[in-house]
């Protein structure tokens, strides 16, 4: 069985589209469900929701947002 180094080697020869094949099979192999990391998030979204419509959140406008990344 070959190492990270030996592999990273191997990988490092192929052609610029099979490395980014291989790294889009590598990411979404790590991208697997976490029921504890989603269960925070779906309670931070619910916290957010919630002040937001208390009106106890600052909004910037979709128009404000976009004219700063022109």
């Amino acid at each position: 069985m070959l190492n990270s180094q030996e592999l990273y080697q191997q990988a490092n020869q192929l052609p610029p589209v099979e490395k980014l094949r291989l790294a889009e099979l590598l990411l979404a192999d790590l991208d697997t469900p976490d029921p504890c990391i989603d269960a925070i998030w779906r309670d931070e979204a619910h916290k957010r929701w919630q002040a937001y419509q208390a009106g106890e959140l600052k909004t910037v406008s979709h128009e404000s947002v976009m004219a700063k990344y022109k």
